[in-house]
């Protein structure tokens, strides 16, 4: 069965009655060349084990199950389960775990599953559970890659640079934990249904060791204060979240201390900057 035909997907769908689900973010993919070129950006290879979330009617599932020498896919959607037993049948390296990926133990996951293998991650994310998502994998810490396909608009968040519009505190905390990369997109028309965006696929390699040297929730802390209110200075929005234990002159000499302008904006300042910041806060 050719999982990215749209004639043989509505067949299988009807005949399982499968309807689907706004609130859980369906779209499934009609173009064979994503999920072979996803699965070939996952850089997997017979010793990985690969951690697929929301794999829908499986045909990104097919392509890492061919890769990889082990699949374990959380599928939340019940309506699906019955679908992936008929289109998955030939993937005996293929793990179906029906849940919640957000209420999972990843490390746990990853230590019971993936023994002796390594540990990467790849998916066709729901746009509604994206962040959260990217965030409970990169803190976890037990993934080699974290390879995701997104809306292209997160993806760019990402991976914009200090000064970028795009630049929050969600791409310090990507790039905090890992080097992060814009691979390529997928316009809508390769969708059923088709949504409203463009995708595109991120990969993310985890950094052996941490960029800069700083506790990190104090470093987050001050990243999150800069980002609070955007179009304030630094020294403002410092004010406003550090006020009760420096003065706005102790406040200000620290950003000149730190060899910036007491004008600055936030979103101008990399990791870097923002970790000789917290320093000098602590």
């Amino acid at each position: 069965m050719d999982l990215c035909d749209i004639r043989q997907i509505k067949a299988l769908l009807a005949r399982h009655g499968f309807h689907f689900s706004k609130s859980m973010g369906q779209n499934f993919l009609i173009a064979d060349w994503v999920p072979r070129d996803i699965a070939d950006a996952a850089g997997l290879d017979e010793g990985c084990a690969v951690l697929e979330i929301g794999p829908g009617i499986g045909p990104l599932t097919r392509q890492l199950a061919r890769r990889a020498g082990k699949v374990a896919a959380v599928e939340l959607d019940s309506a699906l389960l019955p679908i992936l037993d008929e289109t998955l049948a030939d993937c005996p390296n293929v793990e179906i775990i029906p849940g919640d990926v957000m209420k999972l133990e990843l490390n746990a996951l990853v230590s019971e599953r993936f023994a002796g293998l390594t540990p990467k991650a790849c998916a066709n994310l729901p746009y509604n559970i994206t962040t959260p998502v990217i965030t409970r994998m990169l803190e976890a810490g037990c993934f080699r890659s974290i390879t995701v396909m997104i809306q292209r608009e997160v993806a760019q968040r990402i991976c914009a640079a200090p000064g970028d519009p795009d630049c929050g505190a969600f791409s310090l905390f990507c790039q905090y934990h890992a080097q992060c990369e814009l691979l390529f997109e997928i316009p809508p028309n390769c969708f059923l249904p088709a949504p409203k965006v463009t995708s595109a696929v991120v990969r993310l390699t985890p950094h052996a060791v941490p960029p800069v040297d700083a506790d990190p929730d104090a470093l987050f802390a001050v990243i999150r204060a800069a980002f609070a209110q955007r179009r304030k200075t630094l020294l403002n929005a410092l004010s406003a979240a550090y006020g009760n234990r420096f003065s706005k002159d102790e406040l200000r000499q620290i950003i000149l201390d730190c060899g910036l302008s007491e004008n600055i904006r936030g979103e101008r300042l990399g990791l870097e900057q923002f970790a000789q910041l917290t320093r000098r806060l602590q």
